[in-house]
């Protein structure tokens, strides 16, 4: 088979299944000049022993950041997060218009919002609630006078208190409209009279709170897919010396909203809007889902959490803070696991699950990142636990821009530090 740009991409005939993924991996062209394979662009195809399973291995580049660029409504800023090129290959791939695809580890919402532009329907989870907040408002996408408005209408009021010091974020002229944003939302949350607009400016202020740009409400901070506490923003703003400026925050909503907006079409703006119908977003451990039914799931495009730890409260605390979280209560619901058996003991529970409401001849693509510089391989974990859940392996999918012949692909040689790669298993239910 061939592609054209990725965007075209042939689905994969609903016989014989796993023999047509397979070849289809194994005969895959990319057709822009972009591969970096010395022997050009053919599938190198391996073999890995995983208990007494012989696991075939793809190894070609299958999509790249030169592709086709990811829509702008993707561009939320979040921690750990991959490309939309990712999903993209297998929503194409492994499902059709109307289908459901999910993601139990939802994050800044890539996979569901990805899966809405190409018309499918959506079911995402995170345990964490700042998941969806950041991503069901962009199903529901309203104009940019709406947006406009609205913000127009919202009072800033000059006397508000707070009961913890932000100075070494804002100038106080900029916190004082933060906090009128801040209570006008939680008016409207309280009352129930908070629609797709106040959600979307809910959405844009959060993303907007703290950054390295005069894009973002803060002084210059550090990546805006985490919050610095209070303490190392002073050192921050000692090592530059600087203090906070007065940024105009509806202005930077408005603009925010333009460029989230700015090459998104009408017809993907009729995707999002139609999937935001029946889309439904759960916020609890992906190991009990009781609100989705039993066979229906037709992909699972994900990427757990991993061995890294990761502190939630001292990431989040900020945006929890805007929206009136707890973030010690959800940081407590949130599993991080520090050793490899505690870890496949909770994905083996989550493989139970996605068995259960997956469709006979559904699929999932499980990304299994680079953990601790490539000394634990985690899809030699993943594979015994999807096949313990009862789902068929159809193979170890490697995503790679940098790849020479001579590479052992499970050595050192392949997993040295920078290098560009994704590895998704793939997962059958028969």
């Amino acid at each position: 088979m061939h592609t054209s740009r990725n965007e075209n991409i042939v689905r994969v005939p609903n016989r014989a299944y796993d023999h047509s993924v397979s070849e289809y991996l194994t005969n895959f062209v990319f057709d822009e000049k972009a591969n970096l394979f010395e022997s050009g662009s053919k599938t190198i195809v391996d073999l890995l022993k995983i208990k007494d399973k012989q696991i075939k291995v793809f190894i070609n580049e299958f999509w790249t950041a030169k592709q086709r660029q990811s829509s702008s409504i993707h561009e939320i800023s979040y921690r750990a997060c991959f490309k939309a090129q990712l999903p993209r290959f297998f929503i194409q791939l492994l499902s059709s218009r109307g289908d459901i695809v999910y993601d139990p580890f939802a994050g800044r919402g890539t996979t569901i919002i990805e899966a809405a532009l190409l018309g499918r329907n959506v079911i995402g989870n995170d345990v964490n609630p700042l998941s969806k907040i950041l991503t069901l408002p962009r199903l529901s996408v309203p104009s940019i006078s709406d947006v406009e408005l609205r913000l127009s209408n919202i009072p800033i009021k000059k006397f508000l208190s707070n009961k913890i010091d932000l100075s070494m974020f804002y100038h106080p002229k900029t916190l004082q409209e933060i906090l009128s944003i801040r209570q006008y939302l939680k008016a409207r949350s309280s009352d129930k009279t908070e629609d797709s607009i106040d959600s979307w400016i809910r959405m844009v202020a959060t993303n907007r709170l703290t950054g390295h740009s005069k894009g973002f409400f803060s002084v210059y901070s550090l990546p805006p897919n985490q919050a610095m506490s209070a303490e190392k923003q002073k050192k921050i703003n000692k090592l530059h010396k600087q203090k906070p400026d007065y940024r105009n925050t509806k202005e930077l909503i408005l603009r925010k909203t333009k460029s989230l907006l700015s090459d998104v079409s009408n017809q993907q703006i009729h995707n999002l809007s139609q999937a935001s119908q029946k889309a439904m977003f759960i916020t609890k451990d992906a190991r009990e889902t009781s609100e989705i039914s039993s066979e229906t799931v037709q992909l699972t495009v994900t990427s757990p959490p991993f061995l890294d730890v990761v502190q939630y409260a001292e990431d989040n605390w900020l945006r929890c803070w805007f929206n009136h979280i707890n973030v010690k209560k959800v940081e407590r619901n949130i599993t991080m696991s520090k050793r490899i058996n505690d870890w496949s003991s909770v994905m083996q529970t989550v493989f139970e699950e996605l068995f259960h409401i997956t469709k006979t001849n559904g699929f999932i693509a499980f990304e299994v990142g680079e953990v601790r510089g490539g000394k634990i391989k985690l899809e030699e974990y993943v594979v015994p636990l999807g096949l313990a859940a009862g789902f068929e392996c159809l193979g170890i999918m490697i995503n790679t821009q940098v790849f020479t012949k001579t590479a052992n692909i499970w050595g050192v040689s392949n997993n040295k530090k920078g290098t560009n790669t994704n590895r998704i298993v793939i997962f059958r239910k028969s």
